[in-house]
């Protein structure tokens, strides 16, 4: 039975320490990261590989492909996305516009991936852009309004899913206000309970039956001291409670800046806290072998949970990509030279 964790890989291949590892610990899934990728068969051999250690043919494979900054698949072999705030530069402008682009630009994504047999996007964000806030978010978002953002996250997590892509919905229940970047320290943030419910908490709610979603590593001071990621009352009174969410909850990654203790202190105290899942994704062997010594098997509501998230997959129908990349680059503005304040996609 599969372990309440997911991985990551050192390199650009399965190494047999890895493989050992893998076998043994048997953890839910696998996330990719740049160093993990060189071209579209090597990729393909790794995912294969991954799921040859577990025996399981359904296991799935995660990575960060948004646009923008955080985009994992690049050029030469794969095309460039726009940031978030692109759609919400269209949606100010024609908010069908904006929602259909990010929908399609998703439906694209989804394309570059099934191909690969990479079955999970961590996308879309409903975090908001917010004034004073660090910029590790920054042109992440779709906008600064709670409406707006939904919208747009909508669009997306429709476009992965009709293109056969779990998404993921981040960092909920909002990274948006905080002032640093929890890869390197813990955001603190005390804004209000009032206020957040009505613009941070609010841009999840809509968002609330998507299969998945993944922790903020951030303190709000006016709900808890613990961050959301290790706050049992922030998951069970903010998460499940004022959003709504009943999907997969994956704790953001336990080895980034913003959380303290042992990785296996982390790991334990997420799970502790109602995550269902736990991050890893640096590739440190010994880090690794740490955390599936902290998680458990994948039972209970967690397991219940994690098959209806795989469950939700479907079989993609068929799209002509060149003519849909053209129609995104259309969206763009490219037709008639770029849009200001809109990314240009380039296949």
């Amino acid at each position: 039975m599969a372990r309440a964790f997911i991985t990551g890989l050192a390199g650009t291949s399965v190494s047999a320490d890895e493989r050992r590892f893998l076998s043994e610990a048997d953890p839910w899934g696998l996330i990719l990261f740049k160093r993990n990728i060189e071209n579209p068969g090597q990729v393909s051999k790794i995912v294969d590989d991954f799921r040859e250690s577990i025996g399981r043919e359904d296991a799935p494979v995660l990575i960060d492909q948004e646009g923008g900054r955080v985009q994992r698949l690049g050029p030469p072999h794969w095309p460039v996305y726009p940031p978030g705030a692109a759609f919400g530069a269209l949606y100010d402008r024609d908010r069908s516009a904006g929602v259909a682009a990010a929908k399609l630009g998703a439906r694209l994504i989804a394309a570059d991936l099934a191909t690969l047999g990479i079955t999970v996007d961590c996308l879309p964000l409903a975090d908001l852009r917010l004034p004073g806030a660090d910029a590790v978010i920054g042109d992440r978002a779709y906008g600064d309004a709670p409406d707006k953002v939904s919208a747009i996250a909508a669009g997306v997590a429709e476009g992965l899913m009709t293109g056969g892509v779990l998404p993921v919905l981040k960092h909920i229940p909002g990274h948006g206000r905080a002032t640093a970047d929890s890869h390197q320290s813990l955001p603190v943030v005390g804004t209000e309970r009032a206020v957040l419910e009505a613009t941070d908490f609010a841009a999840f709610r809509s968002l609330s039956a998507l299969p998945m979603a993944m922790t903020a590593h951030v303190v709000f001071t006016a709900v808890d001291a613990l961050p959301a990621t290790t706050s049992p009352t922030i998951i069970r009174e903010v998460i499940r409670g004022f959003i709504g969410f009943d999907g997969l909850l994956m704790s953001d990654d336990v080895s980034m800046g913003a959380l303290r203790g042992s990785i296996g202190q982390r790991s334990a105290a997420a799970l502790a806290a109602g995550c269902d899942m736990v991050l890893h994704c640096n590739g440190k062997i010994v880090e690794m072998q740490e955390v599936a010594s902290n998680t458990s098997e994948l039972t209970g509501a967690a397991a219940r949970r994690a098959d209806a998230a795989l469950a939700a997959r479907v079989r993609p129908p068929a799209i002509d990509l060149a003519a849909a990349r053209a129609e995104f680059a259309d969206m763009l503005g490219q037709g008639a030279g770029p849009t200001a304040g809109v990314s240009a996609f380039r296949s």
